[in-house]
């Protein structure tokens, strides 16, 4: 399955969510995903030296059909306990690999007419859980480095960086009512 690409802009629509984490996803094909997110392992390939990671390959997998004239391959360095929360796009959709560290990625889904409007997806994705992750347009997106080491998140998107695209919402945002704290179960 791969990803379309979005020419029309989402319309979003803030929810009113209980405070929470929404549904712990356990596996790729759960049925309380969010409408429109892809989740896939990541092919890993350890061996006495280490290991390889295969993070994207263009034409195959949830970006598949990102195009090739305006994809953009990206890393980011995240320290332990940052919370980087909320993004969300009109247009772009993200491709996400996790490939060192642990992050608890949040999803809620703000598309007016959504079949799954306010709902939240939490994921603990990394090197314990090697998934990729395809997060569409109008789809709210964060996540917050846990364990004792940095993360690193390569991601991929559909559209070079423009500002004008990207919105940003507090993490702490009183309708989303995301919990980013331990959950001490």
């Amino acid at each position: 399955m791969t990803a379309a690409v979005t020419e029309t802009p989402i319309e979003v629509s803030l929810p009113s969510c209980e405070k929470g984490i929404g549904s712990v996803i356990l596996k790729p094909d759960s049925v309380d995903l969010i409408a429109g997110v892809q989740v896939q392992p990541i092919s890993l390939w350890p061996d006495d030296r280490g290991y390889f990671v295969e993070v994207m390959r263009m034409g195959q997998g949830p970006a598949g059909a990102f195009p090739a004239a305006s994809t953009q391959v990206s890393a980011a360095l995240s320290y332990p306990g940052t919370i980087k929360a909320f993004h969300i796009h009109k247009h772009q959709t993200d491709y996400w690999a996790p490939v060192g560290g642990m992050l608890q990625v949040a999803l809620v889904d703000l598309r007016a007419g959504s079949t799954t409007h306010g709902r939240r997806n939490t994921f603990y994705l990394g090197k314990l859980r090697p998934w990729q992750l395809l997060i569409p347009p109008g789809v709210a997106h964060g996540y917050k480095v846990v364990g004792q080491e940095p993360a690193v998140l390569v991601y991929v998107t559909n559209r070079f960086y423009n500002p004008d695209d990207e919105g940003r919402i507090p993490y702490d945002h009183h309708g989303i009512h995301y919990d980013w704290e331990t959950q001490h179960k």
